[in-house]
């Protein structure tokens, strides 16, 4: 289980670089140290916590990956009206039938709600679906986002993450997913959805043309102001970096960069976690992000892949990894939500600003 649970120990906050050094300062050897010296306090909290064990972590082989292309789905429903041209309202509600369990949606025009205070279960093409409690999501290519902005829905969000699908050459030469050029993601209509003071959390993969992009030119076009770079270390369930730190091809941490209109939050933070056993699969960050946009806030995630509790998510495979062979991962989040509490109240006379 230990295998696919994100351990967010959130007891540990290090201040890193300030935000104006460039992506070649950050490899310097304070960098590195910082990397370090912040993701040593994390996992010797982990193990003594007993979320980590000393144990050498044994290979274990990749779940299975979906039959069902919901991305080429997308492709071919981009030739479908829209509901909004019929007067037709963009949103529908998973009702229970047969427990809980509801068979016919037209997932591919509306934004679908599960109100509902449990899990729901949808099928698509034959293949079954876990819908977790009070979340939306509408499954559509990025040309089709309007049910989303338009004033039908009315919805204005407090916090916005982005996992763009980067382009590079490991993704052409494996066909693993479809990416989008940089240029595309100006397209993205955040100013649309944001609420006022609204945190926008991107992903960026670790090559120094995406941040850049992200930090000079994706931001200020949508007049975000970036506040922060965070960074979230993958290791094993011994508590060892998945790849060296020195590695010259892959590195065990991806970068978040973060920005605001409003409000300060810390420059660096390390998130330390054992990342999931699906290919790509993000840590969940309403734990970690709740301080800064409240309880109650409107959350929103552009290009996801799986849905969470209380959020609102888009992107043409966003119930991916809801799908019923991992169905488990529902149990997962579950588990992991309330170690994170568990930490938090446990470890806070450690946090470190």
């Amino acid at each position: 289980m230990l295998s696919t649970c994100w351990l967010l120990f959130l007891h540990s906050v290090v201040q890193l670089i300030p935000n104006h050094l460039n992506w070649i300062e950050h490899s310097s050897l304070s960098f590195l140290s910082a990397i370090l010296e912040g993701t040593k306090s994390l996992v010797d909290a982990g193990l003594s916590c007993e979320y980590l064990s000393e144990v050498k972590d044994a290979r274990e082989d990749p779940l299975p990956s979906q039959e069902c292309n919901l991305a080429a789905l997308c492709d071919m429903a981009k030739e479908l009206p829209l509901v909004s041209e019929n007067g037709e309202d963009p949103v529908q509600f998973i009702e229970p039938e047969d427990g809980c369990s509801t068979t016919h949606l037209d997932l591919f025009t509306r934004i679908t709600e599960n109100c509902m205070d449990c899990a729901m279960e949808v099928t698509l093409m034959g293949e079954k679906y876990i819908i977790p409690p009070r979340c939306a999501f509408l499954l559509s290519d990025f040309a089709r986002m309007q049910p989303l902005v338009g004033c039908e829905y009315g919805k204005f969000f407090d916090l916005i993450v982005l996992d763009p699908p980067w382009e590079n050459k490991s993704v052409k030469r494996s066909g693993r997913y479809s990416f989008l050029p940089s240029s595309q993601l100006k397209r993205l209509p955040v100013p649309l959805l944001a609420s006022t003071g609204c945190v926008v959390v991107t992903w960026v993969t670790n090559r120094p043309s995406h941040l850049r992009f992200v930090r000079d030119e994706l931001y200020p076009h949508w007049g975000v102001e970036v506040l922060a770079e965070w960074f979230w270390v993958k290791v094993t369930r011994s508590g060892e970096y998945v790849f060296p730190l020195d590695s010259p091809h892959k590195k065990p941490y991806e970068v978040l960069v973060l920005g605001r209109y409003q409000l300060p939050m810390e420059e660096q933070r390390v998130i330390v976690s054992v990342p999931s056993a699906l290919h790509s699969h993000k840590p969940s960050l309403s734990e970690v992000l709740r301080p800064y946009v409240g309880a109650d806030a409107r959350c929103l995630e552009l290009f996801a892949r799986s849905l969470q509790p209380g959020w609102t998510s888009w992107g043409n495979e966003v119930i991916k990894f809801q799908h019923g062979i991992g169905c488990h991962l529902e149990r997962t989040l579950r588990l992991s939500s309330r170690l994170q509490r568990e930490t938090t109240s446990s470890t806070a006379s450690h946090a470190c600003l």
